[in-house]
């Protein structure tokens, strides 16, 4: 994949490129990732970052890298997240997942409560491409505090098709 990120201004999450992403397919052939579960009320995450930071230190203590700074989630319940953090090799104690298939990229700007318009927006793209969703995952492109420094909220839906 190409580079997709600017050096990072905040010392926290780099910078997101939305053309890297907008519009394009990408295909994953056992793609590794830590996986882990976030708690949620209603899909207002409760422990995001620490659940975060939590694997982002092991992952660094493991001399593991976080390629393009990836990280994707499955909002399979109204209770919680499966939460997916791209890396580079397998990290003895923490539980990974290889994740295979094409994928149609969206991406998005504003607000989370506007989520239910972008997914029926990505479905219609996807519709649009003679696709259909098998999986929809979000990829939050940086925390609340580096979103605030950027001016910008991205959010890239990923449809599994």
């Amino acid at each position: 994949m190409d580079k997709i990120y600017e050096k990072s201004e905040t010392g926290c999450c780099p910078k997101f490129d939305p053309q890297a992403w907008d519009g394009r397919e990408f295909s994953w052939n056992s793609k590794l990732f830590v996986k882990d579960r976030i708690l949620s009320v209603f899909h207002m995450p409760i422990n995001f970052g620490q659940v975060v930071t939590k694997n982002m230190e092991k992952i660094s203590k493991a001399g593991a890298q976080n390629p393009d700074n990836l990280m994707i989630s499955d909002e399979n319940s109204m209770w919680g997240a499966d939460v997916y953090i791209a890396v580079d090799k397998d990290i003895p104690g923490l539980n990974t997942a290889k994740i295979s298939g094409t994928f149609l990229a969206k991406v998005f700007e504003g607000q989370y409560k506007e989520m239910g318009s972008w997914i029926k927006q990505m479905e219609e793209f996807v519709k649009s491409e003679g696709k259909t969703v098998k999986k929809l995952y979000f990829y939050y492109t940086t925390c609340p505090k580096c979103a605030k420094a950027y001016g910008k909220n991205y959010v890239v839906l990923l449809a599994e098709v």
